[in-house]
């Protein structure tokens, strides 16, 4: 017998409707489309909580999912299938056109408005790479003005166990060496060996919050100048992300952007944002 045989002999099976009412939960819950092609992956991280719980089939699986009342099932289940992969300066030139062209010209808007309320909202955050990064920009772009702007930024994601290590701000030192060595030297302090830990500072400015983007109505009262949603829609069909890009539409202030992953595109059928460059848009006064 094979190594790979070995393994496929001992994972859990999973009947045609199991696996269907596992994937519509997980579709109707979260928005995630699990195609048949998952179905080994789906197993294959399921079954060892499934061993832990003593749940012998996944149609008892699902009934403790069903049972449980506080959905901490639900919230487990998401950080086994979810993947928060993820490092600092990932697809860098955002981050350029970021502190080069959006934030300086949303500063500007902002200033002919007398108004100093800078809002971004990193939508699927994951582990707090990517917030972190947008915060370190927007300090050296205001420098000692930093203080007087009602900024920061609100960072979510569907992963308690991502928010939990985003919340820390503690990282393996050869992921922060993907950043300039000046953010590194000013934003960074040694935390033990191999690690670097986001100053409190930072950290400070950061509000990090579960949130499920399949929600039907964003609780937020005012509109964001910059939405970051990237590689998060990839796991969606079209009709789940043009529900949503409708929603980000919504709460998005009229020029603002929405940066989405390089992977994933609107589409040529939206007309609610102005496209800009791949991966790139902007709400327009007539969109």
């Amino acid at each position: 017998m094979t190594a790979n045989q070995h393994i496929s002999s001992s994972m859990m099976a999973i009947s045609d409707t199991e696996f269907t009412k596992l994937r519509d939960l997980i579709y109707q819950r979260f928005g995630i489309n699990l195609t048949e092609q998952k179905r080994s992956l789906l197993v294959g991280r399921l079954q060892k909580l499934m061993r832990q719980l003593n749940l012998p089939t996944f149609s008892d699986y699902f009934d403790y999912l069903d049972n449980d009342k506080t959905e901490a099932a639900l919230s487990d289940l998401i950080d086994l299938i979810s993947t928060n992969h993820t490092y600092f300066n990932r697809e860098k030139d955002h981050f350029d056109y970021f502190s080069q062209t959006a934030l300086p010209a949303v500063i500007d808007s902002l200033k002919q408005q007398n108004r100093k309320d800078l809002r971004i909202w990193c939508a699927g955050c994951s582990t707090g790479e990517e917030p972190y990064t947008l915060l370190m920009l927007m300090m050296e772009h205001l420098g000692t003005d930093y203080s007087s702007w009602d900024a920061g930024i609100l960072a979510t994601d569907i992963s308690d166990k991502a928010l939990t290590i985003a919340r820390r701000g503690t990282y393996a030192t050869d992921r922060v060496k993907q950043l300039p060595d000046n953010l590194q030297k000013k934003y960074f302090t040694p935390a033990g060996q191999g690690e670097m830990a986001v100053v409190d500072k930072l950290k400070q400015e950061a509000t990090f919050r579960r949130f499920n983007l399949m929600n039907d109505i964003f609780p937020f009262k005012k509109p964001f100048q910059m939405i970051f949603c990237r590689n998060v829609m990839i796991y969606f069909d079209q009709q789940t992300r043009d529900a949503l890009v409708g929603r980000y539409h919504q709460h998005t202030e009229n020029d603002g952007y929405l940066f989405i992953g390089h992977s994933e595109t609107l589409g040529r059928s939206q007309t609610r944002y102005r496209y800009l460059k791949p991966a790139l848009y902007q709400k327009g006064e007539l969109s």
